[in-house]
């Protein structure tokens, strides 16, 4: 009975938030979400180049390693 009753009173959390968004505090919601969108894509940049670069070398260090591997075989 309790998990009903903890999703029950979830789902009214939720619906409430959603009412209280929509109809109290819409303005500040509005500010908030726009104020957080170039952090967001400052830093989903920051972590695409980082792993990009990542990338590159771990490319490079796997080609080194292949060249090293043919060397010994010969």
């Amino acid at each position: 009975m309790s998990k009903f009753l903890a999703i029950f009173g979830g789902l009214i959390a939720m619906v409430g938030g959603v009412l209280l968004v929509v109809f109290r505090w819409w303005g500040h919601f509005k500010a908030l979400v726009l104020g957080a969108i170039p952090p967001v894509l400052f830093f989903g940049g920051l972590i695409a180049l980082i792993a990009g670069i990542s990338s590159i070398k771990d490319a490079a260090r796997t080609k080194k390693l292949e060249e090293e591997t043919k060397e010994e075989k010969v």
